[in-house]
């Protein structure tokens, strides 16, 4: 009898693993991390030492189908070939990053433009569909929908067969 119990919870949790699967990654097709970025702020200041530039109030970024809302974005600058592009992108005051219908919210956000890597950080939460996930830090890459989520990860997991 024991073994049909063992039997039976084991089936009943590799279910639940099936269904618990996850993709992170933020509108399930790759990213384009060569797109331009396109930014639109209330107030923008060049640092003329370091070459970055801060937009501050209502800051949208969009690069394809990603869109980055902040309070204030610091854009960093690197040469390479002598063209100045774009290396990373940091981004504070509440974060929101979408994708299609995917989003993500948190205190902070450094985007790292070369790697197609996005940090989210401070009460991150991660809604896809019926799917959230929270967490205080999140790592995707945009490229590959590679990603963790770290600090006390709290989920709710809903089957395709819930929402219809």
């Amino acid at each position: 009898m024991r073994s049909l119990v063992l039997a039976v919870l084991a089936l009943c949790f590799s279910a639940i693993t099936a269904a618990a699967q996850v993709n992170i990654g933020f509108g399930g097709v790759a990213h384009d991390a060569t797109q331009a970025l396109e930014v639109t702020s209330d107030n923008l200041t060049l640092n003329q030492e370091t070459g970055n530039a801060v937009f501050s109030g209502n800051v949208i970024i969009v690069q394809g189908d990603l869109r980055i809302a902040a309070g204030e974005v610091i854009v960093f600058y690197g040469t390479e070939d002598g063209a100045q592009d774009v290396t990373r992108v940091e981004a504070t005051g509440g974060v929101l990053v979408t994708r299609g219908t995917d989003a993500a919210e948190g205190q902070s956000a450094a985007y790292e433009v070369v790697t197609s890597l996005m940090t989210l950080t401070g009460d991150v939460l991660v809604t896809q569909g019926a799917t959230a996930i929270s967490g205080d830090r999140m790592v995707v890459n945009m490229a590959t929908g590679d990603g963790t989520v770290e600090g006390r990860v709290r989920t709710i997991l809903q089957s395709e067969e819930a929402d219809q």
